[in-house]
């Protein structure tokens, strides 16, 4: 026992030792140092910068044009019901050592950054665990989970007696394969959860087989096929809500947000139809993305600083805001998707996403491109808002350049 005291007492000295020689920012404030300072090369680096500007997304400004231009508009049920908003001029942040040494573009402009929410939407989970709400990723979610009760104004102007055959509430996990589904397969998107939720049935998104071909195959066994499905990820937004009973935004201000010293322009929102009552109060429930809008909005300092929280492995100035095993477990990929962890982790262990960089980076992705690229070999986060997917390696290669 005193083996053990004493040898997590040197865990516990060892943190504090680095969180001391480690700079972290104080809200509304990120120290600068010059290239040369930390012995970057700046002409390289300038050329890394230019490449950004240079190639920004040819998407429409206008991101509900570009919703409808793009594959999603067409899908069935495709129309947007979250909020979308003008996108800003490319924008990024190259954070080495701790200090910014570049940037580009508007930082403090509040953007949508689409899939990027499902890294705080995994992060909910992670404290969830922490704080004992969910005894481990690997239970079964339908233990945990009440009745849903929608909150909806419309019905009351009907006639009830139409109506007083209908369910007032809803289950999330009440079919024989949606028991089935551990928490842990919510997170790795690999559930194939079957059912509707907020008006987006699981089959709609993203059919890339074909509409009836998807309709008609019968669900995959938990785990054993990887799918990128934003209403599964909405499934996972809904019940971790019910399990805090508080809205996640208010969970994640005070647990990451705050204490990271984010500011006070970020917004999480979910759709004009996600709202719930829980313990007699209304509550939204978020979109872990901006397929049919809402998500995640924040600046590219916001974007920076939870960067720089996982680059840390989820530890600031001394207090692990996120827990080391948590952050271990997101890293680790699911054997249906060797490049994937927990959402939004995209992992390089094959060096194929960012064959530039080290095995040991991942990067949070959201389309737009939105990358916060995170290299804990080199000490550097790298944040870069609407850049083509195809040119984020290149990016990523040019900078790491500059640092040799």
């Amino acid at each position: 026992m005193k083996k053990l005291t004493s040898s997590l007492f040197l865990v516990f000295c060892l943190v504090q030792f680095l969180s001391a020689q480690t700079y972290f920012p104080s809200k509304g404030n990120w120290e600068s140092k010059t290239p040369s300072e930390l012995g970057v090369d700046p002409n390289k680096l300038q050329e890394a910068i230019d490449f950004a500007v240079a190639h920004e997304s040819n998407a429409n400004p206008n991101l509900k044009i570009a919703h409808y231009e793009s594959a999603f508009g067409r899908e069935p049920f495709g129309y947007p019901i979250g909020p979308m908003k003008m996108r800003g001029p490319a924008t990024g942040l190259i954070i080495y050592k701790g200090y910014v040494v570049g940037q580009w573009g508007d930082l403090d402009r509040v953007d949508l950054t689409f899939s990027v929410a499902k890294s705080f939407l995994s992060t909910t989970a992670g404290l969830a665990v922490k704080e004992g709400l969910i005894s481990s990723e690997k239970d079964l979610v339908y233990p945990y989970m009440a009745p849903i009760y929608p909150y909806e104004p419309a019905k009351l102007m009907i006639n009830k007696a139409d109506h007083f055959d209908e369910e007032d509430t809803f289950e999330l996990f009440d079919t024989e394969h949606n028991r089935t589904i551990t928490w842990d397969h919510l997170l790795r998107q690999t559930s194939d959860w079957e059912g509707s939720l907020w008006g987006k049935p699981d089959w709609a998104d993203r059919p890339r087989e074909g509409v009836q071909e998807k309709r008609e195959r019968p669900q995959n066994a938990p785990g054993s096929l990887y799918e990128y499905n934003d209403t599964r990820v909405n499934v996972l937004a809904l019940a971790l809500m019910n399990v805090w009973r508080k809205p996640l935004p208010v969970v994640l201000k005070s647990k990451i947000m705050d204490p990271i010293g984010a500011s006070d322009t970020w917004r999480w929102t979910g759709y004009e139809n996600s709202f719930v009552i829980i313990d007699g109060q209304i509550m939204q429930s978020v979109s872990g993305g901006s397929h049919w809008g809402g998500g995640m909005m924040l600046s590219a300092w916001d974007q920076a600083r939870f960067g720089y929280l996982t680059l840390n492995n989820g530890q600031w100035e001394g207090e692990q805001l996120i827990p080391t095993s948590w952050m271990e477990k997101s890293k680790t990929p699911t054997p249906a998707n060797p490049g994937y962890g927990f959402m939004n982790y995209f992992l390089n262990d094959d060096r194929e996403f960012i064959p530039a960089a080290p095995a040991t980076a991942f990067a949070h992705i959201g389309a737009g491109t939105n990358m916060i690229y995170v290299d804990q070999e080199n000490d550097l986060v790298i944040v870069a808002r609407w850049i083509p997917n195809g040119d984020k390696n290149e990016l990523v290669k040019l900078v790491l350049e500059s640092l040799k």
